[in-house]
C-alpha cells in the first residue's frame, strides 16, 4: 500500500509493506520524502496515519538529518565535508585511492594500541557493510568510508579489529570496542546521520 501525506507542509510518500507473521511494526524514514512501515496484514491506512502522528517529532528529526546531509548531483562528501565535483572526477576511483591512504595508518595505530593484528587489508565498495573481519582475521573496508569524518573511520577500524578477538557482537565484543572508543555510540550516530 502506498499513499501520500502532507506532513509539516511537505508531501511525503508513505509505503506500507505487509509481511506474513510479523508481530511488530517498524517505521523507517528512507529519505527526506519517503517513509516505510513494515507491518502485518491487518494494518490499515488509518493505523499508519495514527502511527505517523504519534511519531511526528522523531520523524521530523530524522527528515531534518536527511536534509542536512543531502547532496546535489554535483556534490560529494570527503572526510565529512561536502565538496563540489568541479572536475567531474570518478568518485569510485577517488574513494578507492583515498581509503588506501587513510585506513592503513589507522589500522597500524589501533592494532598496536589494542594488540590485535589483521592478516590482510582489502577494500571494496559494499552496499551493506562498512567493514568486515573474516575467519582468517583479514579485514575488509568499504571504499565509501572516506566520505565520513575521521572519527567515524576510526570507530569502524576499532570495531573490525575487535572482531579479531570476538567474531560476534557479544557483550565482550562491545566492552572491547568501548575500551578503545568510549564514545562509539555517538560515532555510530554520526555514521548513520550521513546515510
Amino acid at each position: 500500500m502506498k499513499f501520500e501525506l502532507i506532513f509539516n507542509n511537505k508531501t511525503l510518500l508513505i509505503k506500507v509493506v505487509k509481511k506474513k507473521g510479523m508481530k511488530n511494526t517498524y517505521l523507517r524514514v528512507k529519505s527526506a520524502k519517503m517513509i516505510q512501515i513494515n507491518t502485518n496484514y491487518y494494518f490499515t491506512k488509518e493505523d499508519a496515519i495514527n502511527l505517523l502522528q504519534r511519531k511526528q517529532k522523531w520523524i521530523e528529526n530524522s527528515i531534518s538529518k536527511f536534509e542536512i546531509n543531502s547532496l546535489e548531483d554535483n556534490e560529494f562528501y570527503f572526510l565529512g565535508v561536502k565538496h563540489k565535483n568541479l572536475d567531474l572526477r570518478d568518485l569510485d576511483k577517488f574513494y578507492k585511492k583515498e581509503v588506501q591512504k587513510i585506513v592503513p595508518p589507522l589500522v597500524e595505530k589501533f592494532s598496536t594500541i589494542m594488540n590485535l593484528y589483521p592478516t590482510d587489508l582489502k577494500y571494496r565498495k559494499n552496499k551493506r557493510t562498512w567493514g568486515s573481519c573474516n575467519y582468517k582475521n583479514g579485514l575488509n573496508f568499504n571504499t565509501l568510508l572516506v566520505k565520513f569524518p575521521i572519527e567515524v573511520i576510526e570507530y569502524v577500524v576499532i570495531h573490525e579489529l575487535a572482531h579479531i578477538e570476538h567474531k560476534n557482537h557479544s557483550k565482550k565484543f562491545w566492552n572491547l570496542v568501548e575500551e578503545y572508543c568510549p564514545d562509539y555510540k555517538q560515532r555510530e550516530k554520526l555514521l548513520k546521520s550521513f546515510l
